[in-house]
C-alpha cells in the first residue's frame, strides 16, 4: 500500500525510498543543523548577486570566516580562536629561542664583592712613653680639642647624586658611622671579648674572610684582625678611660650608577693602662695610644637596604708600640715609662718566602709631637684630621 507522498506508480527502480532504506543510509546520523550549515566551505550567492552576468552559483568561504561574521568582513568566533592559538604558539616558540640563546647564569654587574685589603703599620716611639692621669694626658696632647666618642664622627653635608637619592646617601653615611663606632669604640670589641657588633655590619660575601681574620690573624694584607677593628691584647693593656677622643672626616661619591663609596679618615686616641696594674684608678701610670684609620667602604643598593658595608681597604697606623710586636691580631701598647726595643722593622731574610716576606718593612716612628707634652696642647681646628705620625 502506498503512503502519502509516494509516487503513484511506486518508487522507481534504483532510487532509494522507504523508511528502512533511508535509515540504512550512511548520512542518517548527520544532523544538518544551523552550525553545520554555517561551517560549510561553500556559500550560495544571494539572489541579487546571482543576477549579475557570469556569476557563479556558489563561492568558497574562507577558513578564517564563520557564520557570525558573514557579509561583514569580520572574522567569526571560531576564526578568532584559531588566530589566537597561532599567536600563542608563535610567542611560545620565540620565548624558547630567546631563553635558549640567553645564559641564565650570567652574574649581574656589581654582583661580586672584593676581599678587604688591609695594611697595619705599628708606630714605635722615639723616646720614653709619657704617663700620667688620663685627663692630664689628653689636655697635653693634640687630642685636647677632640670630641668624645661617637660625637667625633660627624656626617658631611648630604646631597643627592645622579643615581642615588639624598635618603640613600644618608643611609650609606649612617652605616659607615655605625661601623666606625662598633669597630673602634665598643668596649667589648676593644677588650677583645666580642666581634659580633662588627660582624653584623659586614657584607655576607666577606664574612668568611672576617671570621678567618678573627680566629687566625695574619699580616698577609688580607687577614689582619686590626684591619677590621681596633682591639688591644688583654694581657698587655686595658682601657683607663672609656671616653675615647675622636676626630676625622667622612666623604662619599658615586662611583657607578649602582654603587656609592664612603671614605673615612679618623684618629682615635685611647687612654690605656698596663693589664697588670690592678683595678683602674686615677693614679699615675696611664698612657695614650693613638690609632689612625683610613677606610674605604662600598655600598650597592642591596647593601643600603640591608644596612651593611663592603670594606674595600683599610690603612691603619697605631702607636706607641714596639715594632717587634705583630699588630695583626691585636695592638700591644707600650706602657708609660717604657721605650721601644726596636725602632725599625724586624730583620727579614729575602731568601725565604711566606708570610714573613709579605709583612716585612711595616713599621714607622711615632713623632714626638703626637705624644703628650709637659704643657697643654694648643687648640686645633676640628675640620681636618690630625695624623699621629705627622
Amino acid at each position: 500500500m502506498a503512503v502519502p507522498g509516494d509516487p503513484p506508480d511506486g518508487t522507481p527502480d534504483g532510487i532509494g525510498g522507504g523508511e528502512d532504506e533511508y535509515r540504512s543510509d550512511e548520512y542518517r546520523s548527520v544532523v544538518f543543523d544551523e552550525d553545520f550549515i554555517r561551517a560549510a566551505r561553500l556559500q550560495e550567492y544571494s539572489a541579487d548577486e546571482r543576477m549579475g552576468e557570469h556569476a557563479r552559483a556558489v563561492r568558497s568561504r574562507s577558513l578564517w570566516s564563520s557564520g557570525a561574521g558573514r557579509g561583514t568582513g569580520t572574522p567569526g568566533r571560531g576564526a578568532r580562536q584559531g588566530m589566537l592559538l597561532v599567536l600563542l604558539i608563535a610567542l611560545a616558540f620565540a620565548a624558547a629561542v630567546y631563553m635558549g640563546m640567553r645564559n641564565p647564569y650570567v652574574v649581574p654587574a656589581g654582583g661580586t664583592t672584593d676581599p678587604l685589603a688591609s695594611t697595619v703599620v705599628p708606630l714605635a716611639p722615639a723616646d720614653t712613653v709619657p704617663g700620667g692621669r688620663p685627663a692630664d694626658l689628653y689636655a697635653k696632647s693634640p687630642a685636647a680639642q677632640y670630641r668624645v666618642g661617637a660625637a667625633g664622627i660627624t656626617l658631611p653635608a648630604v646631597r643627592r647624586t645622579p643615581h642615588f637619592s639624598d635618603t640613600q646617601v644618608v643611609t650609606a653615611l649612617s652605616v659607615a658611622k655605625d661601623y666606625l663606632v662598633q669597630s673602634a669604640l665598643d668596649p667589648d670589641v676593644l677588650a677583645g671579648a666580642a666581634t659580633r657588633p662588627v660582624r653584623v655590619l659586614v657584607d655576607p660575601d666577606q664574612l668568611e674572610q672576617f671570621d678567618l681574620s678573627m680566629s687566625a690573624p695574619s699580616g698577609d694584607g688580607r687577614h689582619a684582625a686590626t684591619g677590621w677593628l681596633v682591639r688591644f691584647d688583654p694581657a698587655t693593656a686595658l682601657l683607663a678611660d672609656s671616653r675615647v677622643r675622636v676626630h676625622g672626616t667622612l666623604a662619599f661619591e658615586e662611583v657607578t650608577p649602582d654603587v656609592l663609596e664612603v671614605t673615612s679618615d679618623h684618629v682615635f686616641v685611647y687612654a690605656v693602662r698596663p693589664a697588670a696594674a690592678g683595678p683602674p684608678s686615677d693614679a699615675e701610670g696611664a698612657s695614650l695610644f693613638t690609632v689612625r684609620r683610613e677606610l674605604r667602604m662600598r655600598f650597592d643598593r642591596e647593601d643600603l637596604v640591608a644596612r651593611r658595608a663592603e670594606l674595600l681597604s683599610a690603612y691603619v697606623m697605631a702607636g706607641p708600640q714596639d715594632c717587634a710586636a705583630d699588630p695583626a691580631g691585636s695592638f700591644k701598647p707600650l706602657p708609660a715609662g717604657a721605650k721601644a726595643t726596636t725602632v725599625g722593622p724586624p730583620a727579614t731574610d729575602p731568601h725565604t718566602g711566606g708570610q714573613g716576606r709579605r709583612a716585612a718593612g711595616l713599621c714607622g716612628v711615632l713623632a714626638t709631637q703626637a705624644q703628650p707634652t709637659s704643657t697643654p696642647a694648643a687648640p686645633v681646628e676640628p675640620a681636618a684630621p690630625v695624623s699621629p705620625g705627622s
